[in-house]
């Protein structure tokens, strides 16, 4: 639907009163206050470029969020409601990673989000495997500065980091609260993938810690995350990715050999020997994608980045941040279509995107961010085991395909752990077909996801939405063919 003169002339109040007058009966809405109403009906998108001729049935929002007045920061999301009773879903935070990278123009328009960048042109399409179908989902770029989301102090001046985010993120949540406070008490979980290893667990443990002093205002009804192919530990992380490669046949027996010989991965300085082998290494990930092994790159290339990767450091953890700076993608050239659509004017209006004039493009991701990037726990192992303890959901999902963070490093980091094993290694089913396989710990679930890649919604979305659904739920996986 598209704006027409009529409501355009109306006033924020004058907006508020008319939705008032229409709401559903039994709807949330109905009992929020005028200056609450209005303050959503800003938000509100109406229309969007290149959408299908038809209107879909659910309300989607999308603006900014002053996070930190004195830094001048404010972080922007994209907010669907469930596309069936919406009222009686939970609501799930999407968050991407990178560090850099963002969750609009990754989980929503390339992943688990309504729709879909068209291959070819830069339009939409429905995604017929969205999670929407199953909660209310919030898709957030974070940090300030990642995306459309913005801070009117320099990098410089104020590192972004692994605390300075969890804590915006969580000042984020506290004002879209109050800003939507109908969804205040539904269950509320966080879910993403990648570096968002670290952002779910550092941002689930200040939730935790502020529920237990917070008014009742500010409590958030948290019950559990959803992390796939998560980056949790450094040196399971990187013994994984090399113990892959060599399963997977992408380096050579001299070269696996050169790792093993001359890697201490729990060192902080990693020796010449093996920066050496980490150059070779990354060189063979120029011929495949290394977030997807199986599938293949993209003809017209990959959109450029903002910033130039630096070159190999010294510091363990600067080999890791290279890494992450790799080409993203999954399935050819949807990373293009994506840019290019947030790109357009027209798409930046209609989302209330880009409204202070940023002075560089959308991207996806950005280097910049990535290359300031100091402060990065080495390991969010002890934060995910005192997340079990607190009695919250926590599954961890891995595509089986992805060499970034693949399947074996999550097995190492899990095993780290140490929890009790209930139920082993065993195939979960997807009607006649083996979907993966799963181990349930105490008080955490494991699955991984067939001829999935980094990206598990892209690859394989009909898996990756039951997956979802199986979470909501908390029951086990299908463990039998139907």
């Amino acid at each position: 639907m598209k704006f027409t003169l009529s409501w355009l002339l109306l006033g924020p109040v004058a907006l508020a009163l008319c939705c008032l007058a229409t709401a559903q009966p039994g709807s949330d809405t109905t009992s929020l206050d005028v200056a609450t109403m209005a303050a959503q009906e800003l938000d509100r998108v109406m229309w969007l470029p290149g959408a299908p001729n038809y209107s879909p049935a659910f309300k989607q929002y999308s603006g900014y969020v002053i996070t930190d007045k004195h830094l001048g920061k404010a972080l922007f999301y994209w907010f669907f409601e469930a596309m069936d009773k919406p009222d009686e879903k939970p609501l799930v935070l999407w968050l991407n990673g990178g560090p850099g990278c963002s969750s609009v123009g990754f989980g929503q328009a390339q992943e688990l989000g309504p729709f879909r960048v068209k291959k070819d042109i830069p339009e939409l399409e429905l995604n017929h495997y969205s999670w929407n179908q199953a909660a209310n989902l919030l898709f957030l770029d974070s940090p300030a500065g990642v995306g459309f989301s913005y801070t009117n102090t320099s990098f410089e001046s104020d590192p972004p980091g692994d605390n300075s985010t969890a804590h915006g993120s969580y000042a984020f949540l506290v004002r879209w609260f109050q800003r939507f406070p109908q969804h205040k008490m539904k269950e509320f979980y966080i879910a993403g993938e990648s570096y968002a290893g670290h952002y779910i667990p550092q941002l689930a443990n200040v939730i935790v810690e502020e529920n237990k002093k917070a008014s009742e205002q500010n409590y958030i009804n948290f019950k559990g995350i959803l992390i796939g192919n998560a980056y949790m530990d450094g040196d399971t992380d990187l013994q994984g990715i090399v113990d892959s490669a060599w399963h997977h046949a992408i380096i050579s027996d001299a070269l696996y050999s050169t790792f093993l010989k001359s890697c201490n991965f729990s060192m902080e300085i990693l020796s010449p020997e093996c920066e050496a082998a980490w150059v070779e290494f990354g060189a063979l990930y120029k011929l495949i994608d290394i977030y997807s092994l199986y599938t293949p790159y993209c003809d017209l290339g990959y959109p450029a980045l903002n910033a130039s990767s630096s070159s190999v450091q010294t510091r363990r953890i600067d080999a890791r941040v290279d890494l992450l700076k790799m080409p993203m993608g999954f399935d050819p050239c949807t990373q293009t279509y994506a840019t290019e659509y947030l790109n357009r004017e027209d798409v930046q209006r209609a989302l209330h995107a880009n409204s202070t004039g940023l002075p560089y493009p959308y991207v996806l991701c950005r280097n910049t961010i990535n290359s300031v990037w100091k402060d990065s726990d080495m390991t969010v192992v002890p934060i995910v085991k005192k997340l079990a303890q607190e009695g919250l959901r926590i599954w961890i999902f891995s595509g089986d395909t992805d060499g970034r963070i693949p399947t074996t490093s999550t097995r190492y980091t899990l095993k780290k752990l140490g929890l009790p094993i209930k139920e082993d290694w065993s195939p979960w089913f997807s009607h006649k077909q083996v979907g993966g396989w799963t181990v349930v710990y105490e008080g955490l679930t494991f699955v991984t996801v067939r001829g999935a890649g980094h990206t598990v919604p892209t690859s394989q979305p009909k898996l990756a939405l039951e997956l979802f659904m199986s979470f909501l739920a908390n029951q086990n996986l299908p463990s039998k063919p139907f």
